[in-house]
């Protein structure tokens, strides 16, 4: 059991209320008067989820991307954002790439805070949205014979971080500059039965779901879409690398989906695995973990 694992258990006694859906969920999911509201928070490490030396305007659009992704998952339209920033160098072109990020999903900077600290630095930004439908999909509600979904890619962020690390001057855009799928979950929220995004690994997150309704995935990796470049070799990698924040959701058989998106897999009756791929159980890590 890793240690990310073994603390979210023990989160678990004291998230109590139902907004917080036990923590099986993206977002808390809050009635407030006559709205319902979906919150949010994602960290980034220095060294983790940005190469040292990177350029802090990319590391800030990520930072509000992968919040802004949550949000995407339950359909929910942006309100604010909340930043939690350690003070270090690049200062300004952070500020720059917020900015740029903050005008481009059309999202308020409302508040947050700033500290000084030593060694490697971190940064947290809490989104706020508002429901756009009811009930707000999560993960739990995929039943067997449902079809398993997904918007677009998985690989192009790991190729884009090699580019990066190794500085072959190759296209890094994915990795860098990710595009939350805002657009794409408002309007399959009223429609989906399950719906997250694909932040840590296409097998690991669809297990999550699959653990959460009570299901198994089969996959079948020859329909799963990955970047044009990528050797077919390192499709299994690619599906367990993340940073793809593409939507992966499910629908009954026979429903098509309003938004570009390609059919990878079915619901079936739980087994002992939560996915299998290509009609086998995988080994190893099936994407990223803390430890």
């Amino acid at each position: 059991m890793s240690k990310e694992f073994a603390f979210i258990e023990a989160l678990r006694a004291l998230a109590t209320h139902p907004a917080a859906r036990g923590l099986e969920d993206d977002c808390a999911v809050l009635p407030f008067g006559t709205e319902t509201l979906i919150l949010t928070h994602d960290m980034m490490v220095e060294g983790v989820h940005w190469l040292p030396g990177q350029d802090m305007a990319d590391v800030a659009w990520k930072l509000v991307a992968t919040n802004l992704s949550d949000l995407a998952a339950k359909g929910a339209e942006p309100v604010g954002v909340l930043l939690g920033f350690t003070l270090g160098e690049q200062d300004a072109r952070f500020v720059e790439g917020l900015g740029q990020a903050l005008d481009t999903f059309r999202v308020p900077l409302l508040g947050g805070d700033t500290v000084s600290g030593y060694g490697p630095r971190s940064l947290g930004l809490t989104a706020l949205g508002r429901a756009t439908c009811s009930p707000v999909p999560g993960r739990d509600g995929t039943s067997e014979g449902d079809k398993l979904w997904l918007t677009g890619p998985v690989g192009a962020a790991m190729l884009g971080f090699e580019a990066m690390r190794d500085m072959t001057g190759s296209d890094s855009i994915a990795f860098r500059r990710p595009t939350p799928r805002l657009a794409e979950g408002r309007t399959l929220a009223p429609l989906a039965t399950a719906m997250m995004d694909v932040s840590d690994g296409l097998l690991i997150d669809a297990a999550r779901m699959a653990r959460a309704s009570g299901v198994t995935f089969t996959i079948d990796s020859s329909v799963v879409p990955f970047p044009a470049d990528l050797p077919a070799a390192r499709h299994d990698e690619a599906m367990r690398w993340g940073d793809d924040y593409e939507l992966l959701f499910t629908l009954p058989a026979g429903m098509a989906p309003p938004v570009a998106a390609h059919c990878i897999g079915s619901a079936i009756a739980a087994t002992a695995s939560p996915v299998i791929v290509d009609g086998a159980v995988p080994h190893g890590n099936l994407g990223y973990m803390h430890n």
